[in-house]
């Protein structure tokens, strides 16, 4: 066999390119790959923490095939990142069960509220849908720092409530309290405001939203039974199976404190219908409840419909003097208080 020269030569510069590429500082393959281990990792051990803080708070016993059921990893990064934990002194086992000490709860609360800051920060400065919020805060959890958790709840007020109405953990692990009572504990004719609508599971939560039930509206019970749970809030009539009402928390009102009775929604406005709007739901925030001011629909505007699309989505309305159309998700968010059967 010939020697050639050429070709050794060719062969290792293709070696040597071949190692730079996969040990390249910081963007070779194999720094990527073990950032990615670690990564996963400390998702894991984040998701681990959140699990069992939020099921030691309602007193349930958490086990590693719970665990295994509940989040999507692998089996084997699992019980890897369980042994970290044990190692490092975030949980302990008691027989079958794993509790959290005192430095996982701390670890588990900081995660908490860098994901309901986060929460938080999507409705009052961006114009992301509701449906979105929990997933880009799940993933934006595990990034944000405890300075840049700081930062982020200096910017936004410091906050003690999150979009939903849960309480947001101080950076010393204070929360204020959840009062109230679930929906399906509301008798018939009594009457509440909507403080709490809990996001997980993700299943029920986005049947509510489904729904357009909003945090902060009044409600009053008229049908509660175990089939089903019937109310009317703004305007609307809603029916929830007791699974899916139960993910709602009610602060019960004194009659006093009801002064929202004539209270409806803009999607809930007939053709030959009138109406002055009362205002805009907490619901809506950010860049969507700007919007809708600068489009004109302001406390104390008088409002038709100008023109109804075939396909039901959007309508138009005439405020102002112009024709605004917008989309019933919209619409649901401006409240109301209709004037007569006549047009203005």
């Amino acid at each position: 066999m010939n020697y050639n020269p050429y070709v050794a030569l060719l062969l290792f510069f293709g070696i040597s390119l071949f190692v730079y590429f996969l040990f390249r500082p910081k963007r070779g393959l194999y720094f990527l790959l073990k950032k990615s281990y670690r990564l996963n990792h400390k998702v894991a051990i984040e998701d681990i923490l959140k699990l069992l803080y939020h099921n030691q708070t309602n007193n349930n016993s958490v086990t590693v095939n719970d665990i295994t059921n509940n989040l999507n990893f692998s089996h084997s990064l699992i019980i890897d990142s369980i042994k970290k934990m044990i190692d490092t002194d975030l949980i302990s086992l008691e027989g079958d069960n794993i509790k959290l000490t005192n430095s996982g709860n701390e670890y588990s609360l900081r995660i908490i509220r860098a994901h309901r800051l986060w929460e938080k920060y999507l409705s009052e400065k961006t114009g992301f849908h509701n449906k979105e919020w929990h997933d880009r805060a799940e993933k934006k959890e595990h990034e944000l720092s405890i300075e840049d958790t700081n930062k982020l709840a200096a910017l936004l007020g410091n906050p003690k409530f999150d979009p939903h109405g849960d309480p947001i953990p101080t950076k010393t692990g204070k929360m204020a309290l959840k009062q109230g009572v679930p929906l399906p504990n509301l008798g018939i004719g009594m009457v509440g405001r909507i403080i709490h609508i809990e996001d997980q599971p993700e299943i029920i939560y986005k049947q509510i939203l489904a729904e357009n039930i909003h945090l902060n509206s009044i409600v009053r019970v008229i049908e509660s039974n175990s089939t089903r749970i019937v109310f009317h809030s703004e305007g609307e009539k809603f029916v929830l199976a007791p699974i899916v009402a139960g993910n709602i928390t009610i602060s019960i009102l004194e009659k006093k404190e009801i002064n929202e009775e004539n209270v409806a929604r803009l999607i809930s406005l007939k053709d030959n219908e009138s109406a002055t709007i009362i205002g805009l739901s907490k619901e809506i925030r950010g860049e969507n409840r700007r919007r809708l001011l600068d489009l004109g629909f302001v406390k104390g505007a008088s409002v038709q419909i100008d023109l109804m699309n075939p396909l039901g989505d959007p309508k138009a309305f005439l405020i102002k003097g112009t024709s605004i159309a917008i989309r019933k998700d919209q619409a649901s968010k401006v409240l109301i208080k209709k004037n007569s059967n006549e047009k203005i």
